[in-house]
């Protein structure tokens, strides 16, 4: 059997010294935004998975499970391999540790003023 890798997308990571765009935020953010995607990396968190396996625990229809995972490919949640005919899925840390840190960047800063003067 022949197996293929497929790399997750880039999603304009920046290193945590560099500045992200709120776009590449926002998009990663939108990817976390549906329950069925959460499941899906919650299955992923202990390994590589089959695409009939994925579909076997949460009981949804195969095209439903491919449009999630495609979002998750996408926002570079999730990497694939084709084996066969088989599609195998697993996590992809990295964007998983940029989501973190997208938020982390967003925790409150002593002494942080905006440079606008109007109102005091």
């Amino acid at each position: 059997m022949t197996s293929t890798t497929h790399e997750s997308a880039s999603t304009g990571t920046a290193p945590l010294t560099g500045t992200v765009s709120p776009e590449a935020t926002a998009a990663r953010f939108q990817a976390l935004s549906d329950p069925t995607r959460i499941r899906i990396l919650d299955l992923l968190r202990d390994g590589e998975h089959c695409v009939c396996d994925l579909q076997a625990a949460l009981t949804i229809a195969q095209p439903l499970l491919s449009f999630h995972l495609k979002t998750l490919r996408d926002a570079g949640f999730v990497s694939w391999r084709k084996q066969g005919r088989w599609a195998y899925y697993a996590l992809d840390a990295g964007t998983l540790l940029a989501a973190h840190d997208d938020v982390a960047r967003l925790r409150p800063t002593a002494g942080r003023r905006l440079p606008i003067g109007c109102c005091g």
